[in-house]
């Protein structure tokens, strides 16, 4: 099972990633650095098969947040460089959050309880509708408000599935 954490910041670099000494690819991976407020500095290794909430297109100076594999290895190097699973442009309208949730919608670290309700659109990474139930899956939840409580409780904008 995955474990997600996140990293949230500023992009500060991108460039092209080599996969290898012949180079490979060249072009189909990027290395996109981020800086947190504390002056962190982390890179993340995006390939074709990293998804982008939205669809959006990152540049220098876009504020995001860049989810991973904590149970991944990584390289021993600074600084830390992590395979990108999912990038989200932040905005001040809706949150992302990606995680497993259990059979009753609650994510894997009891943060937040997913009510679904008539306009959630459910759907696969490829942009397709999910016609199953999204119980205990990995998914990338996007979402406003939520109550105070714990778990922080909200109805999601958009749910996509991690098949």
């Amino acid at each position: 099972m995955e474990n997600f954490k996140s990293f949230h910041g500023t992009i500060t670099m991108i460039n092209d990633f080599w996969t290898n000494a012949s180079g490979e690819g060249l072009g189909c991976y990027k290395l996109i650095s981020v800086q947190n407020e504390y002056g962190d500095l982390v890179n993340f290794v995006v390939s074709p098969s990293t998804y982008f909430v939205d669809h959006v297109t990152l540049s220098v100076g876009d504020r995001v947040t860049g989810f991973y594999d904590g149970n991944a290895p990584v390289p021993l190097i600074f600084p830390p460089q992590y395979r990108a699973l999912v990038m989200a442009r932040d905005t001040s309208y809706q949150n992302v959050k990606v995680d497993y949730f259990n059979s009753q919608l609650v994510s894997s670290d009891n943060t937040l309880k997913l009510n679904i309700g008539p306009y959630t659109q459910i759907l696969l990474e490829n942009n397709q509708l999910f016609t199953n139930n999204p119980t205990n899956r990995n998914l990338i939840v996007v979402y406003g408000p939520t109550t105070r409580s714990i778990p922080a409780q909200t109805t999601p904008y958009k749910i996509i599935v991690m098949c």
